[in-house]
């Protein structure tokens, strides 16, 4: 690894740790059943002001512990992604959207496996916000991507997903089918066999954990699982290696 090269990864983790620490409040807020309005109020029923920063109160008494997941845990997770991200695109632009992108990722993620939803304000803007910024991006000179490509992908995902989702859908949420979308255009940008290896590596993913799960007998074969941080775990390792091999 270069010396240009280390130092993009310690500012992209450096930028990862900043943005996992705001997490904690969004994840709490968003963590809510279907159906249900997201949080306004901290447990004791203290309003929350703003959505991005700790899951702390500050009109609860000292050392009450956080109402949310502990900013340093979302911090290091951040901050190990980003970091991954900047070693395999190295400096090429299209590192900016990963980095955009990958704190949303982690928040749905947590949020998902949370309480198994995974909210449209994000599914909904990581479907438009993805091709939208790799749009920009084709517009830089040495990316090492393809617009149409990304483009034909995030159709091509979702509706793989949809009619995953109409033959079972007590099996996959739908929020997954909108989350198919932005991961996607994310994989398609390098390409139709990162699309493939990403949607391989989610699914083996998920299989891995359901089955885990009925081997220690913490969940039956025909329990639902958050298909989510799989989903999107998948496309993190195919973005990892279409990157590394662009």
């Amino acid at each position: 690894m270069s010396t240009s090269t280390g130092l993009l990864v310690l500012v992209a983790a450096l930028w990862g740790a900043g943005a996992g620490a705001l997490l904690p409040r969004p994840a709490y807020r968003f963590s809510v059943p279907d159906e249900e309005g997201w949080r306004d109020r901290c447990p004791a029923g203290h309003p929350i002001a703003g959505w991005l920063g700790r899951a702390r109160c500050g009109r609860c008494a000292a050392g009450t512990p956080p109402y949310g997941p502990g900013a340093p845990r979302l911090a290091v997770a951040t901050a190990l992604v980003c970091a991954a991200l900047a070693a395999a695109t190295d400096t090429r632009p299209e590192l900016g959207v990963w980095l955009l992108l990958a704190p949303v990722g982690v928040l749905l993620t947590v949020v998902d496996f949370r309480v198994r939803r995974l909210p449209n304000p994000l599914t909904l803007t990581l479907a438009v916000a993805a091709p939208a910024l790799l749009g920009l991006v084709a517009l830089v000179p040495e990316h090492a991507g393809d617009w149409p490509t990304a483009l034909w992908a995030t159709l091509a995902l979702g509706a793989g997903y949809y009619v995953l989702w109409l033959i079972n859908p007590g099996g996959m949420g739908f929020g997954d089918v909108k989350l198919a979308f932005g991961a996607g255009a994310v994989l398609g940008w390098y390409g139709w066999s990162t699309v493939m290896l990403g949607a391989f590596a989610g699914f083996l993913f998920g299989a891995l954990y359901g089955w885990a799960l009925v081997i220690l007998r913490r969940t039956g074969r025909n329990t639902a699982i958050p298909f989510g941080p799989f989903l999107i775990g998948g496309a993190f390792v195919g973005l990892l290696i279409g990157a590394y091999a662009a």
